[in-house]
């Protein structure tokens, strides 16, 4: 079998065990300082690579000093990446260095090109590479690794996506068994390297094209084997074939749609344990005014509530409206929309879109004064008027219908406090349903990842492969 061409960027790394059980818990808040650090350099990177960019179209050649700054700061975030998010592959901690360092578990290094395109300086950044950048944003999580590119180069550094949740699944697997799964561990590292090979392919550091290509494992394609593990598959068993790959990929999305899920899940029920007001409703309320004689909602439409009311009514529950009369006693209604258009058709009228936004729009209709009072008009399906806040509650029903809020004496000049608001009962098992089908995703997501990766470990007696003959290479 032909080995695959080695790429200009090569990423190697060690599983460095054995592992701490829980230090991958607080590795990233020990990175900190890295962070702090790199948050700098990266500010400084797409200024760095917009000089490059000059210096390769005017002269084919980027910088040797740009260019070991840029592979420098791409070097340090790969190490601090490997220790903290985005492969929990080492518990030594990082170097404080741009430069190489040879006895890490984890390192970076790039050929440096005597010659670069001045033509495709203008267009791989960004248009050649994009079908890559759509890859990388499902390994990295939204293109959270590129999300930061400023001009033609310019990251910021984070792990998610498939890489997140790879990691997050590996981490709770060693935190159970004391071990970091090395099929696991060679999957992720082929998705880190797949990442990296892109961002410098962006940041201008080579012509050749990033291949399509998941080269998986601590070692480049031609490079030197990692040191034997445990987990190293048996003969006979295929390690990481496609099906199993398939189903590392599928737990993954499910453990990602889990996450929104059980997250959706906790807002949910927070909000049905801590948002109620004392009487138990969800409730918003804005000051509106109108200049002429009436306030009105945008018309709702109801269907299918009279033949399902008990479900209806266990999920909103108790409906309220209450309405604050500024200087004048008020009158709340509701009625249906084609009678409150006759009622008001003649009349100057404001609509509001929505009471519950502060910058609601308001739709003035123009016309004269009410024909009569809102308490004379006998089309109210509910209704409550007087002085200080009237509340009104009203049995939801089909059809269409609009709430309308006047001043009692039908006069002009319409200011009030509204109110609209809800029990819904039924949030609290709208939480617990979410957030139990959150769980079962998550198992589920767990379960295939883990059953792949045993499957590609393969069962029997650990097997040590065979020394193979020294081979030079070149870093």
């Amino acid at each position: 079998m032909t080995a695959a061409r080695s790429y200009p960027i090569r990423v190697e790394a060690r599983l460095d065990e054995p592992l701490s059980r829980w230090l991958w818990l607080v590795k990233w808040v020990l990175a900190v300082p890295h962070f702090l650090i790199l948050a700098v350099l990266w500010f400084a990177y797409p200024f760095v690579g917009l000089v490059a960019f000059f210096a390769i179209l005017v002269t084919g050649r980027y910088p040797r000093a740009l260019f070991g700054f840029t592979v420098g700061v791409l070097r340090w975030s790969w190490r601090v990446q490997f220790y903290a998010t985005s492969a929990l592959g080492t518990d030594r901690y990082p170097p404080f260095t741009l430069a190489d360092a040879p006895d890490y578990p984890a390192r970076l290094e790039v050929e440096y090109p005597h010659h670069l395109s001045r033509g495709l300086v203008l267009v791989k950044s960004w248009l050649l590479a994009l079908p890559h950048l759509v890859l990388v944003g499902l390994f990295a999580g939204g293109g959270s690794w590129l999300a930061g590119r400023d001009g033609s180069d310019g990251f910021t550094w984070a792990a998610g996506g498939l890489v997140g949740v790879l990691v997050l699944v590996a981490g709770v697997v060693l935190l159970v068994t004391g071990r970091y799964p090395r099929p696991l561990f060679d999957f992720v590292l082929g998705l880190d390297r797949w990442v990296l090979r892109v961002a410098a392919y962006v940041s201008l550091l080579t012509d050749v094209y990033p291949p399509f290509r998941l080269d998986q494992g601590g070692a480049e394609p031609g490079g030197t084997a990692p040191a034997p593990s445990l987990d190293t598959p048996a003969p006979g068993h295929a390690g990481w074939t496609g099906g199993r790959t398939a189903a590392a990929i599928g737990g993954a999305v499910l453990v990602l749609v889990s996450a929104g899920l059980l997250t959706g899940g906790a807002a949910v029920l927070w909000a049905d344990r801590t948002q109620r007001d004392a009487d138990g409703y969800f409730s918003d309320s804005n000051t509106f005014s109108a200049g002429g004689y009436a306030l009105t909602s945008d018309p709702v439409r109801l269907d299918g509530i009279e033949a399902g009311a008990a479900g209806w009514a266990a999920t909103v529950g108790e409906t309220r409206i209450r309405a604050t009369g500024a200087d004048k006693p008020v009158f709340v209604g509701i009625a249906k929309t084609a009678d409150v258009s006759r009622y008001l058709a003649a009349a100057e009228y404001s609509t509001v879109s929505d009471l519950t936004e502060d910058a609601a729009v308001t739709t003035i209709h123009p016309g004269g004064a009410l024909s009569v009072r809102p308490g004379d008009a006998g089309i109210w399906a509910a209704g409550a008027a007087g002085v200080g806040t009237q509340t009104l509650t009203w049995p939801v029903q089909d059809g269409e219908w609009t709430l309308v809020v006047l001043n009692a004496d039908g006069s002009r000049g319409v200011v009030a406090q509204v109110e609209a608001g809800a029990t819904v009962p039924a949030l609290g098992w709208v939480a617990a349903f979410v957030l139990g089908t959150g769980v079962l995703l998550l198992a589920g997501g767990v379960a295939l990842i883990w059953i792949a990766a045993r499957g590609a470990r393969g069962p029997g007696t650990p097997h040590l492969p065979a020394p193979e003959p020294q081979r030079s290479s070149t870093v």
